[in-house]
């Protein structure tokens, strides 16, 4: 008796989702950038509070175990400061 062939199952009645129309490129990655824009200004505000934190953290411990002295610190601030504005 000969083979039968199998017969790949069928998919659902659903059809395929119609693509949307683009819009202009322009107004696209205007869109985009100004999206990117936003997360990134968000996650800097996040991250900038945490950062000065654990910096103010790190600072404590060095006078705590006397690794530095309070004028230590205000000085290298000022270098910090002094090497930003060169740039």
């Amino acid at each position: 008796m000969p083979l039968k062939k199998r017969l790949a199952p069928r998919r659902s009645g659903r059809q395929t989702p119609i693509r949307k129309q683009n819009r202009s490129t322009s107004s696209n990655r205007t869109s985009v950038t100004d999206r990117r824009l936003d997360e990134l200004a968000e996650v800097l505000d996040i991250m900038i509070p945490e950062l000065t934190a654990r910096i103010a953290a790190v600072e404590h411990l060095l006078l705590e175990k006397q690794i530095c002295t309070h004028e230590d610190l205000i000085k290298s601030r000022e270098f910090v400061d002094t090497r930003r504005s060169e740039q």
